[in-house]
């Protein structure tokens, strides 16, 4: 759950609400790569303390462990709050880290890619790209036929059929 600007000045001190206040966009934006991971661990160590706090409390209000104080703790709610708000700013941090982060290997990969594709063409030598087949550029054209040409002569052809023709009739006349 998402924590007001009013309800982390109740439960983080001075200090603490000057370091999440550095991990607000406009802040972070401004910082340094150095700057932001020292505040990365800052802000990584007020939670940690702040969860272990929390924790300690917890388990003195179940009767675990002794009262590191007088008397032991009978509610941890504020270190649970404070816990959660440095967990929210710690995860702003993050998000910008890996933002940075993302941000600086996209050019990385556009030149690898360059050099890929450069080294490819170098390659092989260029090629015309192949034919797309028949288009209609400039109206109907004539389609080949792909039947094998005939090797005899029209002519020919009749005058074999005719001379079988005589040949069986003149054979059909004898045999009657």
């Amino acid at each position: 759950m998402s924590m007001s600007r009013r309800d982390e000045a109740r439960f983080l001190d001075g200090s603490e609400r000057e370091l999440v206040d550095q991990t607000r966009t406009a802040a972070v934006r401004q910082l340094s790569d150095d700057a932001l991971a020292g505040l990365i661990r800052l802000v990584r160590e007020r939670r940690q303390r702040a969860r272990d706090i929390a924790r300690r409390q917890r388990r003195e209000m179940r009767g675990k462990s002794d009262p590191a104080g007088k008397a032991a703790a009978r509610e941890n709610a504020g270190s649970a709050r404070k816990a959660e708000a440095l967990s929210a700013a710690l995860k702003r941090l993050n998000s910008e880290k890996a933002r940075r982060t993302a941000a600086v290997s996209v050019p990385d990969q556009v030149r690898i890619a360059q050099k890929a594709l450069r080294l490819r063409r170098m390659a092989s030598p260029r090629q015309a790209p192949p034919s797309g087949g028949r288009t209609a550029g400039s109206g109907m054209s004539n389609i080949a036929s792909k039947k094998a040409p005939s090797l005899t002569r029209p002519m020919e052809v009749g005058r074999v059929s005719q001379f079988v023709k005589a040949a069986q009739a003149r054979k059909d006349s004898r045999g009657s």
